[in-house]
């Protein structure tokens, strides 16, 4: 199975593909981050993370996908651009009729390091080890390549 990890992100959103094979078979497909233009007022910038969303999807053809749900931040604005942003990801995937889970900060770290305290530092080392990458993905690829992994792994018997 092709499995989509996405990491939300007005900013910055970053995505990790996975292959599975089987309970023990995954293998690296792609990752990056989908950048809308921050000179653009927030409406724009959605509707430029939808347009990136649906090339991506064109592109890499996943069976299913896996967001990051939103956290409650300090401050109230950026949280609801965050969960605006993360509205429009999850649009365009029910758009193409995917299957959708989701997963806390929490419980990935939990399945990727075994620590919810894990740093980003911690994820991106064993996002690399797990999926044996010769370099670091930036860390927005990396949480969604985390996410992904961490899915994958819950489906594990």
């Amino acid at each position: 199975m092709r499995l989509l990890g996405i990491d939300p992100g007005l900013r910055r959103t970053g995505f990790g593909l996975i292959e599975t094979q089987g309970r023990h078979q995954v293998r690296y497909v792609g990752s990056g981050v989908i950048r809308p233009n921050v000179s653009l007022d927030e409406p724009a910038r959605l509707g430029e993370l939808y347009a990136g969303m649906q090339e991506l999807l064109d592109h890499y053809q996943p069976e299913a996908a896996v967001i990051e749900r939103v956290f409650v931040n300090v401050n109230p604005r950026s949280t609801l651009s965050l969960g605006q942003a993360r509205g429009v990801a999850i649009a365009a995937l029910a758009a193409r009729k995917l299957p959708i889970a989701e997963l806390t900060p929490l419980k990935i770290k939990q399945s990727i390091v075994g620590t919810g305290r894990a740093s980003k530092e911690q994820v991106a080392a064993m996002v690399c080890r797990l999926l044996q990458l010769s370099s670091t993905p930036n860390a927005d690829a990396s949480d969604a390549l985390a996410c992904a992994l961490a899915f994958w792994h819950a489906q594990q018997p």
